[in-house]
């Protein structure tokens, strides 16, 4: 069963899922759900897996790998837009402003 989200393609002829970036980091925050400030590969998969997405335990490991800039195993505020380069290039993500 595949989950639907609240973000949508906006009629976007490539399907990607268009979102602000304080859409964005509200969607993470929400991830965090031991509330600990940081987001796991754990967290992300889940990040994955609401959009709808497959293999959402490897993209969710590629996407921390991408992002942790400082090799502790989470993501933290100042490797944010790592994550978000990530979610562009990788998870047909498109970051807009309104």
């Amino acid at each position: 069963m595949v989950h639907r989200t609240q973000y949508k393609t906006g009629g976007r002829p490539d399907g990607k899922t268009r979102m602000t970036m304080t859409e964005f980091k509200k969607f993470i925050d929400t991830l965090d759900t031991n509330k600990d400030g940081v987001v796991s590969a754990e967290e992300l998969s889940q990040a994955v897996r609401k959009r709808g997405g497959w293999f959402a335990t490897w993209k969710g490991n590629r996407a921390l790998k991408s992002a942790d800039a400082n090799v502790n195993g989470y993501v933290d505020e100042d490797e944010f837009p790592k994550l978000v380069a990530f979610a562009e290039n990788e998870l047909n993500v498109v970051i807009v402003e309104y």
